[in-house]
């Protein structure tokens, strides 16, 4: 018998909405800054900008920009049934937004030696979905 075993099982996957229009913006080359001002529950967006700040060096906004991103996820999340724990699967694109803001969450906690909080991310993002941890992080 295994011990360890969830009796109850685990909560079903949590899938955002896709939000067409500001996907197709930000595929189609739009600033970031432009899709999440239009867009701003929009976590791809924010993922972005985070991911242009932190790789500028800049990584006080990276954590302000990420945070946005994660922030409008789990809303998004909570509105979609997610009762903060569960997975949450790369595989599913508009996923994808709320995924990386948390990734690049954790990116920039770490740059500003915000040591538990850049923990706290790895831990949730890889619980959350280990495709994710394993493309994100490489």
């Amino acid at each position: 018998m295994e011990l360890n075993r969830n009796l109850l099982g685990d909560p079903p996957p949590t899938e955002l909405p896709d939000m067409p229009e500001a996907r197709e913006a930000l595929a189609a080359g739009t600033d970031p800054a432009e899709v999440a001002a239009r867009f701003p529950a929009y976590s791809a967006a924010w993922a972005a900008l985070a991911e242009r700040a932190y790789e500028a060096g800049e990584d006080v906004a990276a954590y302000a920009y990420a945070r946005t991103g994660y922030h409008r996820g789990l809303d998004q999340l909570r509105r979609s049934g997610w009762k903060g724990h569960g997975p949450i699967p790369w595989e599913h694109e508009p996923n994808r937004g709320f995924l990386r803001s948390l990734y690049y969450l954790g990116k920039a906690a770490e740059a500003i030696e915000e040591t538990e909080e850049a923990q706290r991310c790895a831990v949730f993002l890889r619980e959350s979905s280990e495709t994710a941890a394993r493309e994100l992080q490489g």
